[in-house]
């Protein structure tokens, strides 16, 4: 599965899903390259989280899976 929309259920509040792991072209520099890619996904309740957090929490962990040497730096 490439990615989804996972559903909450209560008490739930958000559920980060992670897609497969596959080779697709991607550009880089300017240039066509292969690279591998997934698609995450976070569905949480809005009555609990703000949109703006969910959004930084997401980007927190697409930057930690694209450089996980600068989180263990923060560690």
């Amino acid at each position: 599965m490439d990615g989804s929309a996972a559903i909450i259920n209560h008490p739930e509040v958000a559920i980060l899903g992670v897609g497969r792991i596959i080779d697709k072209p991607w550009v880089v520099g300017g240039e066509l390259a292969v690279r591998k890619v997934t698609e995450l996904t976070l569905t949480f309740d809005h009555r609990v989280c703000d949109g703006g957090t969910a959004a930084g929490f997401l980007r927190f962990v697409a930057d930690a899976i694209e450089n996980p040497a600068s989180v263990l730096a923060d560690i």
